[in-house]
């Protein structure tokens, strides 16, 4: 029995593998690719081989929706055609019988884990990459302007405790790839003496790990507020950790880094300072993780739905009805992020709630069925 079911299942799956990344990249990317290639003369090679670059996005996006398709279409016909009858009258149970939807509802999900984490994002990343070549975009892939950084350390306290506190704050006003231009540093990290360092520019310096900075003014300031002294340079090397440039070199989309980059990058930006940036990021995180779980979701619930009694269930039928739930659940996972943004939801149950909650659906319908 579960020989057959997982062979009837699989079929239906490539199916909604085809058909649902078809419609996705169609409206997605194809409609956008032949506006460029007539409107600003995108070569046709470089649009097909952007148009393949993305299609990874769209098959993974896929793997949920054709796993309810599937089982939907496969154990609505086997409902239809009362083989569910037969095999209950022998005595097997409806959890027994949705128990290969379920095996496949996890396989399915451990793919679409790997294959969102190690193909998805370097895909994308290659497409927006070959497009912005192609039509000559000068953007570059750093942050130009405004790079912020603060710097923690652990302070020793009257008492003899140890607590966090600020240290430095980095800022450069631009950055062209190389060079931080326009640099200002207040460091707070020796007790009862604080310094102000403003630069011209600033080059990090591979050799010796530290910083040269070039054209500026050291201001020394005493605990009183008063300047203690000042002392102007043409160049100086100064003891700075060289996060401030790892964080004015990466700019990268969520969608074009797996789970591990974007904790790194999340690691650099929350010390900017920039909690818009930092919540988003955080919120990807939680989304990219529960996302694969949807797999085992519509599994149960398709399989669920299947499992009731009714005639004339094909599969334009079950296509309809994998529409409105699929189109049900990413509207869910809107609200989510909208509720999210307004502090009513924190990022773990933005990201996991649709997941639960379709979990939930699926498991009590099953009871329901089964009595």
């Amino acid at each position: 029995m579960d020989r057959y079911i997982a062979s009837e299942l699989i079929m239906p799956f490539l199916f909604g593998v085809g058909a649902f990344s078809s419609i996705g990249v169609a409206i997605g990317v194809l409609f956008d690719l032949v506006r460029r290639v007539t409107e600003a003369g995108l070569p046709v090679s470089i649009a097909a081989q952007v148009f393949l670059l993305k299609l990874p996005y769209f098959i993974g996006l896929s793997f949920p929706m054709s796993m309810l398709l599937s089982c939907l279409t496969v154990y609505g016909r086997l409902s239809s055609d009362s083989e569910l009858i037969a095999l209950r009258s022998c005595g097997v149970s409806i959890y027994r019988l949705i128990a290969p939807a379920i095996v496949m509802g996890l396989i399915v999900t451990g793919i679409t884990f790997a294959f969102n984490e190690a193909v998805v994002p370097a895909a994308n990343r290659q497409a927006s990459e070959t497009l912005d070549r192609a039509l000559n975009k000068k953007e570059p892939s750093f942050r130009e302007q405004n790079i912020l950084y603060q710097e923690f350390n652990d302070f020793k306290q009257p008492n003899g405790d140890r607590e966090k506190a600020l240290s430095r704050i980095f800022y450069a006003k631009q950055f062209d790839g190389k060079r931080m231009k326009g640099l200002t540093i207040l460091d707070f990290s020796q007790n009862g003496l604080n310094q102000i360092v403003a630069s011209e520019s600033a080059l990090w310096n591979t050799d010796q790990k530290t910083w040269d900075f070039f054209n500026g003014t050291i201001y020394v300031v005493a605990p009183d507020g008063s300047y203690r002294n000042i002392i102007r340079f043409e160049q100086q090397q100064i003891q700075l950790p060289r996060t401030p440039l790892d964080i004015a070199q990466t700019s990268l989309d969520p969608s074009e880094m797996n789970i591990a980059q974007i904790r790194d990058y999340l690691s650099l930006i929350s010390q900017t300072g920039n909690q818009k940036e930092t919540r988003k990021l955080t919120l990807r995180i939680d989304q990219k993780m529960a996302f694969p779980f949807a797999c085992l979701v519509f599994g149960l619930v398709g399989a669920t739905l299947g499992t009731q009694p009714r005639r004339g269930v094909g599969r334009g039928t079950s296509f309809g009805i994998s529409l409105v739930l699929i189109v049900s659940y990413y509207l869910f996972i809107s609200i989510c992020e909208a509720l999210y943004q307004f502090d009513i939801l924190s990022s773990f149950l933005a990201g996991w709630l649709p997941t639960l909650i379709g979990l939930v659906f699926g498991g009590a319908l099953l009871v329901r069925i089964n009595r």
